[in-house]
């Protein structure tokens, strides 16, 4: 399947579930056109649309749980800005780990999983049933649509064992129409296990699959998950399997799955041709013309101001108020905030040669500069240079700061100290862009690819699985491995070989810095023994641990009276 076809069908799948849940309720009228189960698989190209059904249901789906991964967390922030995103409280209560089972995104996510789940289920189920050669299909396509099914499966039910802990395990979903009871964390963990280690010999390699691996569980994405899950095994059945991660990862960095390898250019890994990319395990296929689920407003196009999108030249996108920006490193007066977490832009400053740290810019022929929006945001306009103003009227200067700005000049401070969740302007907090905003009449605008698993996440995960051993120099090597595209030749940035660098804050903050905006950060910080007992800008240690998980919503407990809440909800 080529990409362009790739994304055609997952969009037709998407469109048929759509047309499906919104089908008419008036159930008198003679049906003239039924598709049903037993007639809905006619050709080869009728399987390979069931197979991929839930894949494009999974690329959506990541939106779903960015606000419960990156706004609990110390390195991204949704505050009041002058009554704009306020909602309820909905992300002040993120913040400060005070969520209620009411919050939508308590329920939204269960929901969005679970439907991937059934998805999936329902897929394999009418696969597992077809004879391939009546579809001119052969025994092996038939196992590797299999085993993809069940991975993708596997990864929904990761997701939600890490969120919510105690969930249902389905495996059949054709003829019911009951949900089933939790199943333990430890039973949980058994099953995603043991689908992703039975899945393996079914699966294709990257290489295998050429210009297609896109979007395709391949051998080294499934054991990526492997690693995933051993490498927070310790938090969700609280049995320590580092050394079983540790060997995933050398596995797979030593090519046993598949041909892998660090990019030696910072932005190659989000960037427009990224799901070609030597660092690229598992990714979803994007293009302006299909669907671009993380350019959206449930993920990245929320860091910016409505005109921002004319200091990028990107005219696609229309009005817009910034939902997210970086937690502050700094108070109003300028000075360094005293907490040890958070502060994102400033563990970045940590080391002034990084060349993420420019402004972010767009340098022409699809290529630019830079991560991260500060200060003023020029733009020329009838041969003009103007600075973006905001929404409330006002020139945008971002700030490395939360506090009431508005249109002070940038070297003087507010008469006004107060900074909190409920107190900010649009000037509070830089802006993060991670995958680049290209021109509009740049081919390549909004066309990478959504990378959910890279290389740079297995050296890692073996980093950090021989930190905890007390192998601080193999830690520092591989870290370093990655580290070195972001500095020049001979940096002094790079950590010491002997790993004396290192030290636990030192690699809870080499995570945010690789990973930051990535919709991982409160796994990593739960996996620390940092997200309840730690503190950052606004936020105080935690009351109890139960706040390790998510209650599960209300809606979903009023549909299935079968579950039970989870403990101190």
């Amino acid at each position: 399947m080529k990409f362009k076809t790739y994304c055609a069908l997952t969009l037709m799948a998407g469109l048929a579930i759509v047309l499906t849940l919104n089908s008419c309720t008036k159930l008198d009228e003679k049906p003239y056109d039924i598709i049903i189960s037993s007639n809905f698989l006619q050709t080869r190209e009728d399987v390979i649309r069931d197979f991929l059904r839930s894949f494009e249901h999974g690329y959506w789906s990541i939106g779903s749980t960015f606000v419960a991964q990156e706004n609990s967390a110390d390195q991204l922030i949704t505050p009041n800005r002058e009554g704009d995103w306020y909602d309820g409280g909905i992300y002040q209560r993120a913040h400060y780990h005070t969520w209620i089972p009411t919050d939508s995104y308590t329920s939204d996510m269960w929901n969005a999983l679970y439907q991937g789940i059934d998805l999936a289920t329902n897929s394999l189920e009418d696969i597992q049933a077809i004879d391939p050669a009546k579809f001119n299909m052969t025994e092996a396509e038939k196992a590797d649509f299999l085993a993809e099914l069940r991975v993708h499966r596997a990864w929904f039910y990761l997701r939600l064992l890490d969120l919510y802990r105690n969930i249902e395990i389905i495996t059949k979903v054709k003829g019911e129409n009951t949900g089933t009871t939790q199943s333990t964390p430890e039973e949980s963990f058994s099953f995603i296990e043991k689908e992703l280690k039975e899945s393996i010999d079914g699966l294709p390699t990257k290489e295998s699959l050429g210009e297609n691996a896109v979007g395709r569980w391949t051998k080294g994405a499934a054991m990526s998950l492997l690693a995933r899950l051993y490498l927070n095994a310790k938090v969700y059945i609280g049995q320590d399997k580092f050394s079983e991660c540790a060997a995933v990862c050398q596995d797979i960095i030593d090519g046993k799955y598949g041909n892998y390898a660090i990019e030696d250019r910072w932005d190659a890994p989000f960037d427009y041709n990224n799901a070609n990319s030597s660092e690229t395990v598992f990714a979803f296929p994007s293009s302006q013309g299909y669907t671009h689920w993380h350019y959206t407003d449930d993920m990245y196009w929320r860091f910016y101001e409505a005109n921002t999108f004319k200091y990028f030249d990107f005219t696609e996108f229309g009005a817009n108020n910034p939902k997210w920006s970086l937690a502050p490193g700094r108070n109003v007066d300028g000075n360094e905030l005293p907490q040890a977490l958070g502060k994102p832009f400033l563990k970045f400053s940590k080391y002034p040669d990084d060349v993420r740290l420019k402004k972010y810019k767009n340098l022409g022929n699809s290529q630019r500069e830079g991560m991260f929006l500060f200060g003023y945001l020029p733009y020329t306009e009838d041969g003009v240079v103007k600075n973006v103003q905001t929404t409330k009227g006002y020139t945008l200067y971002m700030r490395d700061a939360v506090g009431m700005f508005t249109n002070l000049p940038p070297d003087e401070v507010p008469a006004d100290k107060e900074s909190n969740m409920d107190h900010a302007d649009h000037n509070s907090g830089f802006r993060l862009v991670k995958y680049p905003i290209y021109p509009s009449d740049d081919k390549n605008a909004i066309m990478s690819a959504y990378a959910e698993i890279r290389l740079a996440e297995i050296y890692y995960s073996l980093a950090e699985c021989k930190y905890r051993a007390g192998d601080k120099p193999g830690a520092a090597a591989l870290l370093n491995s990655v580290r070195k595209r972001y500095y020049p030749s001979g940096s002094a940035s790079l950590y010491k070989t002997d790993g004396s660098d290192l030290n636990d804050q030192e690699v809870i903050d080499e995570w945010g810095r690789e990973f930051i905006g990535e919709g991982r950060r409160r796994t990593d910080l739960i996996r620390w023994g940092v997200f309840n007992a730690g503190n950052w800008w606004d936020k105080q240690p935690d009351a109890g641990n139960y706040t390790l998980i998510f209650p599960i919503g209300r809606r979903v407990l009023n549909i299935n009276p079968q579950l039970n809440q989870n403990p101190g909800y």
